[in-house]
């Protein structure tokens, strides 16, 4: 398994854009590929905020996505999320956190340009 970020999704869903070459071909080996749900949500946010242009609206966009790249989304466990709380103060953002601690907790490499992400012990594709 492995874990797409949310720009590595958002990468992915537009033909590949900052994924290398090396990195779509370790998506495409792999059996499972995953997002976390908080990457609906964030989604969501930068679309209702602006900074996200979609071509339709989030929930029909994400299930597109979803089913065109055939992913496998890893709901938020309360562990999930109070891992999250006990994780070092390396990285402020809350969603990341999740993503992190999902990674963690499944020992999935996630697919990353963050490299904050390996300073938790994450192994990072890039």
């Amino acid at each position: 398994m492995i874990i797409l970020d949310t720009c590595a999704l958002l990468w992915l869903a537009q033909g590949g854009g900052r994924l290398t070459k090396k990195t779509l071909a370790r998506i495409d080996k792999e059996l499972v590929v995953a997002v976390s749900a908080i990457t609906a949500f964030e989604i969501a946010v930068k679309h209702a905020k602006g900074k996200l242009s979609l071509a339709a609206p989030p929930e029909e966009w994400w299930l597109r996505a979803i089913e065109h790249h055939r992913l496998e989304v890893i709901s938020l466990s309360a562990e999930t999320l109070i891992r999250a709380t006990r994780l070092p103060a390396i990285h402020g953002d809350p969603a990341d956190r999740f993503i992190i601690a999902t990674a963690l907790e499944t020992s999935a490499p996630v697919v990353t340009s963050d490299t904050r992400f390996a300073e938790y012990g994450v192994s990072v594709v890039w």
